[in-house]
């Protein structure tokens, strides 16, 4: 792939992003999500690939816009395969939180894993930590090696993990160990990179999570030199079976990185939605403009850009603006 991709990319992220941040803690996921996804559809227009999206808003008959299988880019440029989430953390978004992110991921023809909408058990860490853990092994096994390598005691370690029920027995583990937990509301693939940044403080990742956004979070583990090890979770004989028509053979092996995201290049970017872990998020200015921080990652070359921008709001035709003002949420969007 051509390394001037990686700056077209960013801007559909930006562009996401910035549409969605207006909805920012008014209780209403789904405009939020609809605003994103509309953006990056047809600011993909103007990128010069012929994508096939193999991560998306769900199956052609689910989704309107940005569904598996659907083309995207100008049709001028590299074959390549397209992992999106316009949105990650709707209701991060719809309850004014942190971490929320617009996301991207292109790789060649044939090397992003088609993840079917299911849960997923991740183990994610960085590159301190590459080769020496496995998810097979009992967590507290994992935890002494974890400490072992990077040379801290297991209760200096800090675990983070989505604040969920099903986790229930999980950070019972955590406890007894001794580990620090973070929890996190929303955003898996924010927090799944985290332990790759020395600055968030965070030594692993632990948990499930939905399996799209574990192939999201390999490929930025893969240009940060981290490494996410995941196994899906089908929930019945309906999942499981989906998986075999996806292609998964064994549905209940180890993924590896190869698995999830091939051997060749991986280009990724992410802008904030939100402020989080290790991006700012949308932030209004005088003058009719908007601030926006992302970040844009090669695999190849293994740089990692922080890209902040200004945007004057009336040069955005795709934007529509100004925007209109929202629609008071409807009280069973609000209390999802």
């Amino acid at each position: 792939m051509e390394r001037e991709l990686a700056l077209e990319i960013v801007r559909v992220t930006e562009l996401a992003a910035l549409a969605s941040a207006p909805w920012m803690g008014r209780g209403d996921k789904n405009s939020a999500d609809g605003a994103a996804t509309s953006a990056m559809r047809e600011m993909f227009d103007s990128v010069s690939v012929k994508g096939t999206v193999v991560i998306g808003e769900g199956e052609m008959d689910e989704a309107p816009m940005l569904y598996i299988g659907e083309q995207v880019g100008s049709m001028n440029g590299p074959e390549v395969d397209v992992a999106v989430d316009p949105l990650e953390g709707t209701d991060i978004v719809a309850r004014g939180l942190n971490n929320a992110l617009s996301v991207i991921a292109v790789a060649g023809k044939g090397q992003l894993l088609h993840a079917p909408d299911m849960y997923m058990e991740k183990l994610a860490y960085g590159p301190s930590l590459v080769g020496h853990l496995s998810i097979t092994d009992p967590m507290e096994a994992t935890l002494k090696k974890a400490a072992e390598v990077l040379k801290k005691k297991v209760s200096d370690l800090t675990v983070m993990i989505l604040d969920r029920t099903r986790h229930e027995s999980l950070i019972k583990v955590l406890r007894k160990v001794g580990v620090r937990i973070k929890f996190l509301s929303d955003g898996d693939v924010a927090g799944a990179m985290a332990p790759a940044f020395p600055e968030a403080g965070i030594d692993l990742y632990v948990g499930s999570g939905g399996a799209p956004e574990g192939v999201l979070a390999a490929a930025a583990l893969k240009c940060l030199g981290g490494e996410l090890q995941g196994r899906l979770m089908p929930a019945d004989a309906s999942e499981y079976e989906r998986c075999i028509r996806m292609g998964i053979k064994d549905p209940y092996r180890v993924l590896t990185m190869e698995d999830m995201v091939g051997k060749e290049d991986v280009i990724f970017a992410a802008t904030g939605v939100t402020p989080g872990e290790f991006l700012g998020g949308v932030r209004y200015m005088p003058d009719e403009r908007a601030e926006t921080h992302s970040i844009v990652m090669r695999a190849k070359t293994r740089t990692i850009r922080f890209v902040k921008s200004l945007h004057y709001l009336p040069n955005k035709p795709l934007l529509n603006y100004p925007q209109p003002q929202p629609a008071i949420a409807n009280h069973a969007d609000m209390q999802e």
